[in-house]
């Protein structure tokens, strides 16, 4: 996802592109979010208390060495739509609760920063992996784009399409995504966007808030796309990622 958070909107038939984020491309965000399983009565809450504000299809691809040099380390690099992004683990904020009922809530979101930036998100990528040719720099083109994956040994590990419907409630800088996967599996997102160093609490608050008036109830954390995708489809990397309690 971009930082400049974009869906498709339609307006008699004519699509335009919505942003959600006021953050600029330059600016690194985290992005919070906490998955569910969407049944019939939450679509039918949601579709009720909610405004859809888009539905897009989109593709998918990540990439990783062949040793898994990112993604062991929690690392995820992705191309959609012709744009990069990097996510990255991030720390608990000191200034979150770490008992009772909020840490039970704040457990069932992750939180990653994400770098749309090129040139950022290949010094990140050079940091990890050791490998690589010094000389390999941002670029443009599809060859020279194939140029730098090959030399920072990146190969993809993993793609697929996927079908969203994205809504919004009263409570600004929430959204919730519907997903269905082509590879057969259906899941949903409430996601809050902050600036890095931003106030982490209060998004976990607002998808605590969204998630009671849903309905959401479970104390277990939701599979995302990815881990489903790697247990069906690389069941090897998938336990290696368990064994380094990455998943």
């Amino acid at each position: 996802m971009l930082y400049a958070k974009e869906a498709l909107c339609r307006f008699g038939g004519e699509i335009r592109t919505k942003k959600f984020s006021m953050y600029s491309a330059n600016e690194m965000s985290v992005e919070v979010e906490r998955k569910f399983l969407c049944s019939a009565d939450t679509l039918k809450t949601l579709e009720e208390i909610g405004a859809c504000v888009g539905q897009r299809q989109f593709h998918d691809q990540y990439f990783d060495t062949p040793k898994f040099g990112l993604t062991l380390r929690d690392m995820w690099l992705r191309k959609r739509k012709g744009c990069w992004e990097l996510k990255c683990p991030t720390t608990v904020d000191g200034s979150e609760e770490t008992s009772g009922e909020k840490s039970k809530a704040a457990a069932l979101c992750t939180r990653y920063k994400e770098i749309t930036n090129l040139p950022e998100i290949q010094l990140r990528v050079k940091e990890v992996i050791k490998d690589v040719c010094e000389d390999s720099v941002a670029s443009a083109s599809q060859e020279e784009e194939e140029s730098w994956l090959s030399k920072m040994n990146l190969v993809c590990f993993a793609e697929f399409t996927t079908e969203r419907r994205s809504f919004t409630l009263e409570e600004g800088g929430v959204q919730i995504d519907l997903d269905q996967a082509d590879f057969g599996y259906h899941v949903g997102e409430i996601e809050v966007l902050v600036p890095d160093g931003g106030d982490v609490q209060s998004a976990l608050e607002k998808i605590e808030r969204t998630a009671q008036k849903l309905g959401l109830t479970g104390d277990q954390r939701v599979e995302g796309k990815m881990n489903v995708y790697l247990r069906r489809k690389h069941p090897e990397h998938y336990a290696k990622l368990l064994r380094e309690h990455v998943l």
